[in-house]
């Protein structure tokens, strides 16, 4: 492309939105608002996932030992436990930490347990994570053959759900951000549309008198870039800002929430957001112009 040929490019960009300052004006508010939208539903669907997958990583099972075991044999059914793949970790839990538990998880109802008077019924038993959840109920099942295990039990209906539940999470997620970036382009597209629309009879005369599609093609090209590019910084800019106000917000009232930190996540979201909107600004352009190019 020559020199002088650019600076043509650019000043019609330039001209054109100038000319249309009101509906330049409205077709950045558009891009902002559409990108910043899917940016917001994007980190939004991001943090579910996690969410998601960190629950999945605190399925564990409890493994309850045969009374009467000596330390030896305890020691050898970690060792064998410790064997079987997919298990991520191990903790042995004694039956006075059991009852320990059980008493707070009680709270005020712990006066139930008065008429156990010092008798324990509860088991030794192992607590096991495990590395995928899809393996708890195998991992359950081998652990449950052992000699010196008694049983092995995880909440399957619980797990069940939570499978149901995070698979739900990741479909929608992904329909979400497709529907998103649908809308955005249209709307965008439609956008534009408004300003090749004012400029038809020009489009026309210079068709007329021999000019190229892309010669014709490349101002509104560049507007649509510029506008995509213009609409995806400020909505970016408006998502550091919510993000960090929202992960300050969460933080300080839970401190463990499983939130994504802060960089270099809402980086990436940025750049994407900034990429999908000059991205969206062409295509949008370049819908916007094929009826006329075609006259």
């Amino acid at each position: 492309m020559k020199i002088s040929t650019s600076e043509y490019f650019i000043k019609e960009v330039y001209t054109s939105l100038k000319r249309n300052h009101w509906m330049t004006l409205a077709s950045i508010f558009t891009v902002v608002l559409s990108l910043f939208i899917l940016g917001f539903f994007s980190i939004v669907i991001l943090n579910l996932n996690k969410m998601a997958d960190t629950l999945e990583s605190q399925v564990q099972i409890s493994v309850y030992l045969k009374d009467d075991l000596s330390q030896d044999e305890i020691d050898d059914t970690k060792n064998k436990l410790n064997s079987i793949e997919g298990i991520q970790n191990i903790k042995f839990i004694t039956r006075d930490e059991a009852m320990k538990n059980f008493k707070e998880r009680l709270g005020d109802q712990k006066f139930l347990l008065d008429a156990l008077d010092d008798t324990n019924p509860l088991p030794n038993s192992f607590s096991i994570t495990v590395t995928s959840p899809e393996q708890v109920k195998t991992i359950a099942d081998t652990a449950s053959a052992l000699d010196s295990v008694e049983s092995a039990s995880y909440s399957q209906d619980i797990i069940n759900h939570l499978f149901n539940l995070t698979h739900l999470i990741r479909l929608i997620g992904v329909a979400l951000i497709i529907l998103l970036t649908g809308a955005a382009i249209f709307i965008i597209s439609n956008t534009i549309r408004l300003t090749v629309f004012a400029r038809r009879k020009e489009i026309a005369i210079m068709k007329y008198v021999g000019a190229t599609d892309w010669f014709i093609r490349w101002p509104f090209l560049l507007e649509g870039i510029f506008l995509g590019f213009i609409g995806g910084s400020l909505a970016t800019i408006f998502l550091y800002i919510i993000y960090e106000q929202i992960t300050q917000e969460i933080y300080d009232a839970m401190a463990f929430f499983p939130l994504i930190p802060q960089h270099p996540f809402i980086d990436y979201i940025g750049l994407a957001v900034l990429i999908a909107g000059i991205i969206i600004g062409a295509l949008g352009s370049t819908i916007s112009l094929k009826k006329f190019l075609k006259v």
